[in-house]
């Protein structure tokens, strides 16, 4: 799904090179920086699966590797989201201002994200000092990933 994100954006690039330097050639060029920040977060989330549930072949279950496994989720949706934040903004900004609510609800649920990310980290810390070990077999495993 990544590469066929990946090959969308370039078409919408390359259609945007062969329009006179306008609007329309802008617009096109923001979208296909969406579609492309959706083809990253694509190949984010597959990494981290295959990090997590291959390569490790761990089970998601003490509170260090729920915080790792979360924590490299949220960072992909959370930059993907703002950058799509970004590209509603400029789309509303040059097309249709009534859009711009939209824009900025994104821009409030990207905070609202972070926020709660904080909070789920700063909670969990307390949870891993209970089991120390975890923390160090996870640290050990990560050798699997140099």
């Amino acid at each position: 799904m990544a590469l066929l994100l990946l090959a969308i954006a370039a078409k919408e690039a390359w259609m945007a090179l062969h329009l006179d330097w306008d609007d329309k050639a802008a617009q096109l060029v923001i979208e296909a920086m969406g579609v492309l920040a959706a083809a990253v977060v694509a190949l984010q989330i597959a990494q981290t699966i295959t990090e997590e549930e291959v390569i490790r072949t761990a089970h998601i279950s003490a509170p260090t590797r729920v915080r790792r496994f979360l924590s490299r989720f949220m960072v992909v949706i959370v930059v993907a989201l703002a950058i799509e934040a970004l590209v509603a903004t400029f789309r509303a900004a040059h097309s249709d201002s009534t859009l711009l609510l939209h824009a900025a609800a994104m821009v409030f649920a990207v905070g609202a994200l972070l926020t709660g990310w904080g909070l789920f980290i700063h909670l969990n810390r307390s949870a891993e000092e209970l089991e120390p070990e975890a923390m160090q077999e996870a640290k050990r495993e990560d050798h699997k990933l140099k």
